[in-house]
């Protein structure tokens, strides 16, 4: 299984989790929810589902009224399929939001992980974002070497653009600081007031232990409160 087919069953078994869907329905979310996947079509999707009840994490099931699908039928048209997470499903879901290793710090993987931060542990959401931060300190100490070494013979243009890069590096780490400044801050706080763990615990599910300030924002942007991370795509020299 390759990595981008690996994000996408990621992705639908994560968006079945909240509800089940027809395939449309997930096409859509993928591409308003998971700016990562604009790029997938049908013919990527629907060999996925087919992939994911063959393993028995989805069912498939008629999505249709009974007249709707009379209806359907009496105009040679199929009746829409929904597809549901089975408990197997579930729990392969739930294993792989505990992964914590370097794959979940590229660009696309990370984009889609952070999509669903909101149903991840506290302590898994650090890990993954403190690996991101650290990948992109790499990238960006790479990126700094190369434009000092070839600086003097690039067109201004040219320097333009791996100027706009380094700034866009720069500002996904400043926003990965500030998530973990905020995740280190809830731990913290849930630390010295045990008392109060259970009701701390809920909140840090409900917000994904985003800034209050960050999370007020994305509130009327994306389905359930998500906040979007910054475009990998930005970065123009990866």
């Amino acid at each position: 299984m390759s990595r981008r087919s690996g994000i996408l069953e990621f992705a639908v078994l994560g968006l079945l989790r909240e509800a089940p869907m027809h395939g449309y329905e997930l096409r859509k979310r993928l591409n308003t929810s998971l700016g990562v996947f604009r790029a997938f079509s049908y013919g990527t999707l629907y060999p996925c589902l087919k992939t994911l009840v063959a393993n028995g994490w989805l069912i498939e099931e008629p999505g249709s009224a009974p007249e709707d699908a009379l209806a359907a039928s009496l105009a040679g048209r199929r009746a829409k399929i929904v597809y549901r997470l089975t408990a197997e499903g579930k729990e392969h879901f739930e294993e792989l939001l505990s992964h914590t290793g370097p794959d979940a710090w590229e660009d696309e993987h990370f984009a889609a992980r952070f999509a669903f931060f909101g149903q991840t542990e506290r302590e898994v959401r650090m890990r993954v974002l403190e690996g991101r931060r650290s990948r992109l300190e790499e990238r960006l100490e790479k990126m700094r070497a190369s434009l000092a070494r070839t600086r003097e013979r690039l067109d201004d243009y040219t320097l333009e653009l791996q100027r706009h890069g380094m700034e866009s590096v720069e500002r996904e780490v400043r926003w990965l600081n500030e998530l973990i400044e905020s995740e280190r801050a809830g731990r913290d706080q849930r630390q010295s007031s045990p008392e109060s763990s259970a009701q701390q615990d809920n909140t840090s599910s409900e917000t994904g232990g985003l800034p209050r300030h960050r999370g007020a924002e994305s509130s009327g942007g994306t389905p359930s409160g998500r906040s979007t991370p910054p475009d990998p795509s930005d970065d123009t020299a990866k």
